[in-house]
């Protein structure tokens, strides 16, 4: 794949030092690591390796890459290894995508308490799929999901919100059968609206009742439990965006969506165009325009390009892929077993050989970790050199 003319990296290279000692006092540990890794992400600065060629001897330096879940470098390979992972665990029946979305007021609020108020927007998607799945006069089974966290607008305005992917049926309450949704039909959204309005707010009011609520700036009012109440009583009126799209076409339908969105960024590399006197131009989708008017170009002044790319850090160790229900990681290989039975099919055999492997390559065999880009041979380590450390000459002939 061709490398980007433009990188967020060339971004913070150039105006991040100077922005950063301006904002030092607003901006957190975890946005200082963010923009400190990208930078030094595939330089020098942590260290790589000397490679050789099997094929055609050709040489390469091969700088290592900082590996953090922001940096738009480093997520092919992860989301290469969640999806591997995860295609043993689908089932031959309909998935949905099911999308759950904060007002905007709410949002804000999200921004000043992420982990707990995140957190909340999984729980309560999760239990309000679960609910209304279990009630018998929507599906009457239990269900499970997988969950993903995206935290942007394709501006890179803050608006949380979780994908999810529903497996289009469950296990009936006994456990003996497999309940399946009608064809093309999960469930009622304006049902999952309401109640996920009902269930989130109720838990929101716990937490500022229990005062687990971070309020400052232009929020700091709403510490006050009467202001907090008066704010709140929009939200009760106001619809909340849940939508189910049809459902996937087969399984690896599935996978094809969950690589696009499981590993994504706030912004890519490929979505940058230019970074001149005027700022920083990239592309992006405006959702209230049709047909190809929707597809523009934005610029930003750099400082306000970082600034918004920084909305976006999570907290540190928040997990923004989640599992539930049938799908969680302690029910997962159980439950997928027994789906399996009563659906009467058997899992894919991983370890099957192939039948079209080279003469001489043994079938299963790990990939090589370096592959020339010229003639596509495995290549060899060199050497290896750590942070800082120059590269060493090679001996004399």
């Amino acid at each position: 794949m061709q490398r980007p003319t433009l990188e967020v990296a060339d971004i913070f290279h150039k105006h991040g030092a100077a922005w950063r000692e301006r904002q030092r006092s607003h901006l957190s540990l975890a946005q200082f690591k963010v923009m400190s890794a990208i930078e030094q992400c595939r330089t020098a600065a942590l260290g790589g390796h000397v490679l050789r060629c099997d094929g055609c001897a050709t040489e390469l330096v091969s700088y290592n890459s900082c590996r953090n879940r922001h940096c738009p470098k480093c997520q092919s390979a992860a989301a290469k290894r969640w999806l591997d992972a995860r295609q043993a665990d689908l089932l031959p029946v309909e998935y949905y995508h099911v999308v759950f979305t904060l007002p905007a007021p709410i949002a804000d609020l999200a921004y000043q308490n992420k982990a707990g108020l995140y957190g909340l927007l999984f729980d309560m998607a999760a239990e309000v799929l679960q609910t209304i799945a279990g009630d018998r006069k929507h599906l009457g089974a239990r269900i499970g999901a997988t969950l993903v966290l995206h935290t942007w607008g394709s501006a890179l305005t803050h608006h949380p919100y979780v994908h999810g992917i529903v497996p289009g049926g469950g296990f009936a309450p006994d456990g003996k059968s497999w309940l399946a949704c009608r064809p093309g039909f999960f469930l009622p959204v304006r049902v999952l609206s309401r109640l996920m309005r009902r269930r989130f707010l109720e838990e929101l009011l716990r937490l500022h009742q229990t005062g687990r609520l971070r309020l400052f700036g232009e929020l700091a009012a709403l510490a006050d439990g009467a202001c907090f109440d008066k704010w709140l009583a929009p939200m009760r009126q106001c619809e909340w965006v849940v939508y189910a799209k049809r459902p996937f076409a087969g399984p690896q339908a599935v996978l094809a969506y969950l690589s696009r969105y499981t590993h994504r960024v706030a912004i890519s590399n490929g979505r940058l165009l230019a970074m001149d006197e005027r700022g920083v131009s990239f592309r992006w989708k405006d959702y209230r325009a049709k047909g190809r008017t929707r597809h523009k170009a934005m610029t930003l002044a750099p400082q306000e390009f970082m600034r918004r790319f920084l909305l976006h850090v999570l907290p540190s160790g928040f997990h923004r892929i989640r599992h539930y229900g049938l799908l969680s990681n302690g029910a997962r290989k159980e439950s997928l077993a027994l789906a399996r039975e009563l659906l009467q099919v058997t899992p894919a055999q991983a370890d099957t050989p192939s039948t079209d492997e080279p003469a001489g390559v043994r079938p299963n065999a790990a990939p090589p970790a370096f592959v020339c880009r010229h003639c596509g041979h495995a290549m060899t380590i060199l050497q290896s050199f750590m942070r800082g450390q120059a590269i060493r000459a090679p001996p004399p002939p």
